[in-house]
């Protein structure tokens, strides 16, 4: 699916919008606080419901007012499809996809699909797990929508048993039940994970070698809390392994009141000729980590849907020298809508229409 129009109504700093960007490559060029990434973040709202700063609802609404409203037009190989979202300020917010009103959220999962880059992204190689953790976990509800509801599965049996560890009672059985849960939900996050891995990992390769113009070694790694290693096995199979880890880490879990093994503990990395990118990367090697990860991305959900997801490129090339910049655009896909946003037009070593971001958006 492709972006045909959209429509914004006191979303961020546009009191009211209409924009219908080119099937192609758009360069959206402003100078900075012009409202650029705030339009990318639309965009990207429309295809997860949620905000690529990971900021909460309410500060996606013009101040002053009651809600925003994001609605657009999409286009695919065999059909049209309308969105329409309302964020209000107090409230649930309010999704409709071609006139129907949605009842869950996985429902809009897939509708759209979109891969951002961010300046910020950096952070997905320099910081803590989390950050790779989530990565790993929002790719997969790209390549597959229902991943969101295991996620979120086991979101709630982690809450509930770290809950009852925190009460400090010392109660087998009904910490068994809490295991059982949490295996079993964690155990489909892994497979997940596992499987995200193995189908980005040829393309991380090929993406990074494409950016940094050389054949270093570019690898997805990954470091378990629990006995094992994330391989090809089944959620089932993860589950039982997590099974067993929680039995084992029980008398350190009720000292700590908390769960010490499981996904949410797991360490996700990368390597760059078998050193972490994280503790001896470069600057530049860990920005070209970053921006392979995103291009290995869209090319698996590419991949794996049969349809390239819209690609969005928030000032990203003003951070690069100019032969990464040339080697990214040689290495963007060509049959993909694309947005980019910058400053400095002559940052940009592709071209595309040119639309100008300031008070609304124009030609």
């Amino acid at each position: 699916m492709r972006v045909d129009w959209v429509s914004l109504v006191n979303f961020r700093c546009y009191p009211e919008l209409d924009w219908h960007p080119d099937s192609d490559v758009n360069l959206l060029i402003g100078p900075n606080g012009a409202g650029k990434t705030n339009l990318l973040e639309a965009v990207a709202y429309l295809a997860t419901l949620k905000s690529f700063r990971s900021v909460a609802d309410n500060a996606l609404i013009t101040d002053g007012e009651q809600a925003a409203v994001i609605r657009a037009g999409l286009v695919g190989k065999e059909r049209e499809r309308l969105i329409e979202i309302e964020v209000p300020r107090q409230g649930a917010r309010r999704t409709q996809v071609d006139k129907t009103k949605l009842r869950r959220t996985t429902d809009l999962l897939g509708v759209l699909r979109v891969i951002a880059f961010l300046p910020e992204d950096l952070d997905l190689i320099k910081r803590g797990p989390a950050y790779r953790r989530d990565l790993l976990d929002d790719i997969a509800v790209q390549l597959w929508p229902a991943a969101h509801h295991d996620q979120m599965e086991f979101d709630r049996a982690l809450r509930q048993r770290n809950a009852f560890l925190k009460q400090g009672h010392r109660d087998e059985a009904t910490l068994s039940v809490w295991d059982s849960r949490f295996a079993q939900a964690g155990g489909k996050v892994l497979a997940r994970r596992a499987r995200v891995i193995e189908n980005l990992q040829p393309m991380l390769d090929e993406a990074y070698a494409e950016v940094a113009h050389d054949t270093t070694r570019a690898i997805f790694t990954y470091s378990a809390s629990w006995p094992g290693d994330l391989d090809r096995a089944s959620s089932a199979d993860f589950g039982a392994r997590l099974g067993g880890a929680l039995e084992q880490s029980r008398p350190i879990d009720y000292e700590r009141r908390m769960t010490t093994v499981g996904p949410h503990r797991d360490e996700p990395g990368f390597s760059i000729d078998g050193h972490e990118a994280r503790t001896h990367g470069s600057q530049g090697e860990q920005r070209t980590m970053a921006l392979a990860v995103k291009l290995a991305a869209h090319r698996a959900v590419a991949a794996t849907v049969g349809e390239p997801p819209v690609l969005l490129l928030d000032d990203v090339f003003s951070e690069l020298d100019p032969e990464r910049s040339k080697a990214l655009a040689a290495a963007l896909p060509d049959d993909t809508q694309t947005m980019i946003t910058s400053a400095r037009p002559e940052d940009i070593p592709i071209s595309g229409s040119v639309w100008k971001v300031g008070v609304g958006v124009t030609r």
